[in-house]
């Protein structure tokens, strides 16, 4: 099977694809998660964001996918507060993505008219979240799986600059349902 992976090292080992994701905090503290399918985990919520076009740096990337998958063109990304890495299918192929989490704040809004930029990416709806709702034992599953502990630090940070997260590989659990 074909892995869509990034660059090659020197040497022809191949590195994960690269991609940014920027979570939006509202000033009420609720975060704007895309929800997908995918064969990996399921239906899942994840940051607006994706992969990064070539010569492109995360902080572009974020800002570019920010601005395709929300139509607001007055956000930017911020701080990173997290890197990881995890497998998934995309469009039936397997993907080894290497992801830079970065955060901003914003208004408690809907997204723009982007439907045929979710119809194209396959999100299949969008919803803010309550810290509460992300913290429920029973949450669809999140991308990353620990983002409310991650916005928990966040919070409890602020307003100290953020100290980002390296998660390394973080393999999903199978589906409900899959046994």
């Amino acid at each position: 099977m074909r892995w869509i992976t990034g660059r090659r090292k020197p040497g022809g080992q191949r590195v994960p694809r690269q991609a940014a994701r920027t979570v939006v905090l509202s000033p009420d503290g609720e975060v704007l998660l895309f929800r997908s399918d995918n064969s990996e985990v399921g239906l899942h919520w994840n940051a607006p964001g994706g992969g990064l076009e070539p010569d492109e740096s995360p902080f572009e990337g974020a800002l570019r996918e920010l601005h395709e998958e929300t139509g607001w063109t007055d956000l930017r990304p911020g701080a990173l507060i997290c890197t990881w890495e995890h497998d998934f299918t995309w469009h039936g192929t397997p993907v080894r993505q290497h992801e830079h989490i970065f955060l901003t704040h914003g208004p408690r809004r809907e997204p723009g008219d982007v439907a045929a930029v979710h119809r194209v990416d396959g999100i299949l709806g969008w919803h803010w979240w309550t810290p509460a709702e992300l913290a429920a034992p029973d949450a669809d599953p999140l991308w990353p799986p620990n983002l409310s502990s991650l916005l928990t630090a966040v919070r409890a940070a602020a307003p100290d600059p953020i100290e980002p997260v390296h998660l390394g590989y973080v393999p999903h659990p199978a589906p409900e349902g899959d046994g």
